[in-house]
């Protein structure tokens, strides 16, 4: 199944809640959290007071995405505000396997993130213990970047890999996505479309259910 993660860093945070309830109004089935720590990447986003605060607003899967150094250090904390899956960076952590299973121990899906220069190749040994692979397709840090067409290989390498495996692990992309790309990356294997921009510029309704058209 294909699934559409609108991220709220493109959102209009005076009217943050009534912007997510049209998300979801529109078949949006998860909402993209961007968390970063001004170390890992150069941009400072939110946290878990804003988590905490907007989950009640709907019902949708949270994607909570960690751009920090040393992920581990918060993890039981963006669990408890509501994370339904909680993606890390392989980049930023020393031991990713026991973040891993610091995300399951939590009651959580895991999700495993690498940058656009990282080879899908360093995170294969870990695919058999996380729920979704996100490949990011801007550097991050920054929205309304172009969507880097390099990383359409890595996409389509990491579900050959999946496949191959026969793992049901789901490969996410982030960044630069739009009405007129989005088919691109679904073609190549990719099946969770993360989209602020392309969601939060204009009539969200009419975007969430273009992007989602082009998608299935």
């Amino acid at each position: 199944m294909n699934i559409l993660a609108p991220s709220i860093l493109s959102a209009d945070f005076t009217i943050l809640g009534q912007q997510i309830k049209e998300t979801e109004a529109a078949g949006a089935q998860y909402l993209h959290f961007d968390v970063m720590d001004g170390i890992f990447v150069p941009s400072i986003s939110f946290g878990l007071p804003v988590l905490k605060t907007i989950r009640k607003a709907s019902n949708q899967v949270y994607d909570v995405h960690l751009m920090i150094e040393e992920p581990i250090r918060y993890i039981e904390q963006f669990a408890e505000s509501g994370a339904d899956i909680i993606t890390f960076h392989v980049e930023a952590a020393s031991d990713s396997r026991e973040v891993i299973d610091k995300i399951r121990s939590c009651g959580k899906k895991v999700g495993l993130a690498i940058k656009p220069k990282t080879p899908v190749e360093e995170i294969e040994m870990y695919l058999e213990h996380i729920d979704m692979l996100l490949v990011m397709t801007v550097e991050p840090g920054f929205g309304g970047q172009k969507y880097m067409d390099d990383c359409t290989e890595k996409v389509r390498y990491a579900r050959e890999l999946i496949t191959k495996a026969c793992l049901n692990v789901d490969v996410e992309i982030d960044g630069g996505v739009t009405r007129d790309n989005i088919q691109v990356s679904i073609e190549a294997g990719a099946n969770v479309i993360v989209a602020g921009s392309a969601v939060f510029n204009g009539d969200i309704s009419d975007n969430v259910k273009t992007l989602l058209d082009k998608m299935n």
